[in-house]
């Protein structure tokens, strides 16, 4: 049994998602959670009193004021990581942000280069690598079962519910932005590479007449250092009919095999190989973050990541997504806006941290 004390704990942003946070936190038993913060009063409260969490505040800068907190979730809307992300690491606290870590490459570069300063941890919280379905193929790849990696198509689009209803700020972010870092991120991690060049494009006009000022798609080409190809795909008009609020499907392209994933649609991961022919797992899966508990535990990959933080802090790791990834993705969105804006490919500057 361990010896150490568990960690004191805060959140920044406690809807939607900030409320996976607080209950993935509250059973880890290497957590203190102590503190809780939101702009909305009376969530903070409520919140703060169904999970017997001693302190709220509706002001992050008052809940960093607090010396028994070491480590901070920043868990809210896309457009307003920067300022809390930023405040943590200049308080001298450990940081798991959520994706994206900033809207712009200079806010990131900041975060980074501050919490190196202040001799902090660093995590963004693109939770793909704890994927059962993305950890298979990323071993398949790295034990050379499937050759070399040559193509990826990867799908990620949300229903209309999502801008229109599941959040309240659709046009202050996009379907880029919001579900592209996960793409970026686990892309990248499966090609261990680069992405050069973006090519991307995008059309406007059915939310925007529903009142939610955001294109509708993106559609991009990442071409990697190394000679792969990315093709990704991110909307947020999918038919809000549609049997699951999300729609996930990635496929591999690999010099021997090929490899096909669906996390939103039942199938899981299909993998045919040269060597073994077919070899595949049909059993029924779902992004289950949101709602299955077991003994009182909350499951799901979108909850290993926060403990996986957790274990960094508490046992002087380096998280396995760090600031650089974060900074990585909002390189390449950011190089997408722009070949969006001219109609020609651009390239990717990658900074130096």
């Amino acid at each position: 049994m361990s010896t150490k004390r568990p960690i004191n704990y805060g959140i920044v942003g406690v809807g939607i998602w900030g409320q996976i946070h607080v209950r993935t936190l509250i059973a880890d038993p290497q957590v203190n959670l102590v503190a809780v913060c939101d702009l909305n009063e009376e969530l903070a409260k409520s919140v703060a009193a169904r999970y017997h969490i001693p302190k709220y505040y509706t002001s992050y800068e008052e809940m960093l004021k607090d010396p028994e907190i070491e480590a901070v979730s920043v868990a809210t809307p896309d457009f307003a990581h920067a300022g809390p992300a930023l405040a943590v690491v200049e308080a001298g606290k450990h940081l798991l942000v959520e994706k994206p870590m900033a809207m712009s490459i200079d806010e990131s570069l900041q975060i980074i280069r501050t919490s190196r300063e202040k001799g902090v941890k660093l995590m963004v919280d693109l939770h793909n690598r704890w994927s059962p379905p993305f950890f298979n193929a990323y071993q398949s790849l790295r034990q050379g079962e499937l050759g070399e990696l040559k193509y990826i198509y990867f799908r990620l689009s949300d229903t209309m519910f999502v801008p229109l209803e599941y959040i309240s700020w659709g046009s202050k972010s996009s379907a880029l932005w919001f579900l592209g870092p996960h793409a970026i991120d686990t892309v990248r991690w499966l090609y261990q590479d680069e992405v050069e060049e973006v090519y991307a494009v995008a059309r406007q006009g059915v939310l925007t007449s529903k009142g939610i000022d955001t294109p509708d798609f993106f559609a991009l080409i990442l071409q990697f250092k190394n000679g792969g190809v990315a093709n990704l795909e991110h909307s947020w008009i999918v038919s809000p009919n549609s049997p699951s609020i999300f729609d996930l499907k990635c496929n591999l392209q690999c010099s021997e095999g090929t490899v096909c994933i669906d996390t939103s649609h039942n199938r899981m991961i299909e993998k045919y190989t040269n060597a073994i022919g077919k070899n595949w797992n049909n059993i029924p899966y779902q992004d289950t973050t949101l709602d299955v508990f077991i003994h009182g535990r909350q499951l799901g990959f979108g909850t290993e990541s926060i403990h996986h933080f957790v274990d960094c802090v508490c046992n002087d790791k380096q998280p396995l997504v760090g600031g650089e990834d974060g900074l990585r993705a909002t390189e390449i969105i950011v190089a997408a806006e722009e070949s969006v804006r001219t109609g020609q490919p651009v390239k990717v500057h990658r900074n130096q941290i």
